[in-house]
């Protein structure tokens, strides 16, 4: 096997299964700290308004000094440092700057870390998801285990769970290949342009639709599963099945990707998630909404690589990570602060039904919009979308 390819697959695998330490774990570390579905709306609100500026801001870097392996030493090494702070932190205002740390240096290294990934997929002439996938079977891993290790060991331990995989996916960050640079000089101009266009604003319009719905669920499952009396290992359950879908569906995105335009894929993700939502708003047990999350793979693989495919068609290849990254602000962002603030005051008013109901209709609207797109002459992407 090539070594680059080895190593990079390496890095995916422990750096995703970092980062299903700070999104599927959080929340329930917040919840574990006294802090409230409101709260922990505001704190996740408010992180994700600072990774609104810093994954552009890193994006940006990257482009500037062709370089997308040195930028994510930088930010995944701040983000251990962050993260060991978080948690072993219980003061509301200090949880408040941590989480907003980990957001302006941990999340902004999931777009550096998927350009490379779709870079050196281009490069050594394999698919993206052959790559992707390890990230996936990461993330599932550890969900699975962080659950089971937390429910026996306690919550007390989740720094030091942190800390192992944070140091294994820098030192393979270590080993790891730099992309090839782009050769064209970067162009402002192109870039306004790009962002200008209204087939761009639409599309960027229907993915922060879609994904609102998407963050909101990755805000407050567990603790939708700990209110219905699941444990902290259903909620690790629950994102390990959600990965493994992941995994399932990694594999086989190049053929789904060659065989159907990505509209229509969107179109499809938005429709399934409504249905998943909906049905987990009805779920008399966590159980159920555990089993749910096996949509994942159909739902979030399907969207967001045809999401990311559409995307590279569409920018100059010298912004392609900025491009990356103003997707993220989107994704991560700005659909992070509207699930979490608007999610935190639905749950906490309401119950985690109604916001589950409220998920569903958000999905079932970015369904209509994608649909809308597909039919109209001037739909994002034109006659081939």
């Amino acid at each position: 096997m090539n070594t680059s390819l080895l190593s990079l697959r390496a890095y995916n695998f422990f750096y995703f299964s970092l980062l299903s330490i700070f999104i599927s774990f959080l929340p329930v570390y917040l919840s574990f700290r006294g802090v409230t579905p409101a709260q922990i709306g505001v704190l996740i609100g408010a992180g994700s308004f600072i990774g609104i500026l810093s994954q552009p801001f890193w994006g940006m870097v990257s482009d500037r000094t062709k370089t997308i392996k040195r930028v994510i030493l930088v930010t995944l090494g701040l983000s251990i440092v962050s993260g060991i702070a978080l948690f072993t932190t219980t003061p509301f205002f200090a949880l408040f700057l941590l989480v907003g740390a980990m957001y302006f240096f941990l999340l902004p290294t999931d777009p550096l870390t998927e350009s490379l990934n779709y870079r050196m997929a281009e490069q050594h002439r394999t698919s993206f998801g052959s790559i992707r996938t390890f990230g996936a079977v990461g993330y599932a891993t550890a969900s699975l285990f962080i659950g089971w290790t937390l429910d026996r060991l306690g919550m007390e331990q989740l720094v030091w769970l942190f800390v192992g995989y944070g140091v294994l996916a820098y030192l393979c960050a270590l080993a790891m290949k730099d992309a090839p640079a782009s050769s064209k000089p970067l162009s402002w101009p192109e870039l306004k342009r790009f962002f200008l266009y209204p087939k761009t604003q639409r599309f960027f319009l229907l993915v922060l639709i879609a994904a609102t719905p998407h963050r909101t669920n990755d805000s407050f499952l567990g603790v939708y599963v700990q209110s219905l009396g699941g444990t902290t290992g259903d909620v690790g359950q629950a994102w390990f099945l959600a990965a493994v879908s992941e995994v399932a569906f990694f594999a086989i995105s190049a053929r789904i990707l060659a065989r159907w335009s990505e509209i229509r894929l969107i179109m499809l993700a938005s429709a399934l998630y409504a249905i998943r939502y909906v049905l987990c708003a009805l779920a008399p047990s966590p159980e159920w909404v555990v089993y749910l999350q096996l949509t994942q793979g159909v739902t979030f693989v399907i969207f967001y690589t045809a999401t990311i495919q559409y995307l590279y068609k569409i920018i100059p290849e010298e912004w392609r990570a900025t491009g990356q990254t103003v997707l993220a602000v989107l994704f991560f962002g700005i659909s992070g602060i509207i699930g979490s603030l608007l999610g935190g005051w639905l749950f906490q008013q309401s119950g985690g039904a109604a916001l589950y109901w409220a998920m569903g209709i958000c999905s079932a609207v970015a369904f209509v919009y994608s649909l809308m797109l597909a039919s109209s002459k001037s739909s994002v992407g034109g006659a081939g979308m």
